[in-house]
């Protein structure tokens, strides 16, 4: 499972930013995070070649805390190496804007 992450900036200072999750058997993935108020708006991802899931969205400057809904169960980001503690006694990835 892997991400890759690609930045470029929107006219409304926001910068772009691609998620990807690999999950070739899931048949949904949900990116949620801080941006999205988690599950409550829960950006739907699309399935590409060879399983691979995203989304992009326009994301503020700053570190934003986010997780993948896959088939309803919460996942971390396995290719992001900074993660943060959450109040759930577990740990959401994070990504830093610049």
């Amino acid at each position: 499972m892997a991400r890759k992450a690609t930045t470029t900036k929107n006219a409304s200072q926001n910068i772009q930013q691609t998620f990807s999750f690999t999950a070739p058997q899931a048949m949904s993935v949900l990116l949620a995070g801080d941006f999205t108020l988690w599950q409550e708006k829960a950006i739907p991802m699309k399935k590409e070649t060879g399983g691979v899931w995203k989304a992009t969205v326009a994301l503020p400057r700053g570190t934003h805390e986010y997780r993948f809904i896959v088939d309803g169960q919460w996942h971390n980001d396995p290719a992001c190496t900074l993660q943060v503690p959450n109040t759930y006694g577990g740990k959401n990835s994070a990504r830093q804007v610049a």
